[in-house]
């Protein structure tokens, strides 16, 4: 389904949440607003194929519809499963569907539950794609920080989030262009004003160097973009 969410002014604009009406348009909203993301499905893809370990577990934290999660199902080895965890049980609901039209090997354990809070343990890949600007920043290290531990030696965390730029300047030639992407995949001004409105306090992003800090705190010795596409981009962090 098109994404015509905020195509209607409304006397107050609501928070953003993850219910039912999101997860009707969420892949149309995704493509049209994220430059980039199927180049970052495709690397994740590849990514796992490369660092995926025998017998081993992968997490997708966000999985949301499970995108990334039947991108790297396609490249795990036997004897691995995946864990796919969302706290929007819409979202999960929706990519058990997803999970289960494409015939695979690989378990997927759906998990409707809060990241922060799960067990990571036998990990060889953990992808968090665009999740973890909507976790409360004073939470973000503790995370990182347990995912390091989970993760297997020669194990990696892909991380993918919205950044932002520490020069306003910067900051504000890179939205232009953010915002012309949008224009051109159809968003009205009207829909991007109150979609913006409505992220305002939910999405709460961190720059590139909070992002490599974080990571280096956690033990990550080798950690850096690989991808980035305007204020869209993507970390690996692989642990030693």
């Amino acid at each position: 389904m098109k994404d015509t969410l905020y195509a209607h002014p409304y006397e107050a604009v609501g928070e953003f949440q993850f219910d039912d009406s999101v997860v009707a348009v969420f892949p149309d909203m995704i493509q049209r607003s994220v430059p980039g993301y199927q180049t970052i499905l495709t690397g994740i893809g590849e990514l796992t194929a490369k660092y995926a370990q025998p017998d081993s577990q992968l997490y997708d934290l966000g999985c949301s519809l499970g995108a990334a999660t039947l991108t790297m199902r396609r490249k795990t080895p036997q004897g691995s499963q995946i864990i796919a965890v969302d706290t929007s049980q819409p979202m999960i609901e929706r990519a058990k569907e997803h999970i289960e039209g494409f015939h695979s090997d690989i378990p997927v354990n759906l998990l409707c539950e809060d990241m922060t809070q799960i067990p990571i343990e036998n990990a060889s890949v953990v992808v968090i794609n665009f999740t973890l600007q909507f976790i409360e920043p004073s939470a973000r290290q503790a995370l990182i920080e347990k995912i390091y531990q989970g993760l297997n030696p020669g194990g990696i965390l892909i991380l993918s989030e919205k950044i932002h730029f520490e020069s306003a300047e910067l900051q504000e030639a890179i939205e232009h262009l953010q915002l012309q992407f949008k224009r051109a995949n159809g968003y009205s001004e009207l829909e991007i004003s109150q979609k913006r409105a409505s992220l305002e306090n939910v999405l709460i992003s961190d720059s590139e160097a909070t992002h490599l800090k974080r990571l280096q705190k956690a033990g990550f010795k080798a950690a850096n973009i690989w991808f980035q596409a305007y204020n869209f981009a993507s970390f690996l962090a692989i642990k030693a």
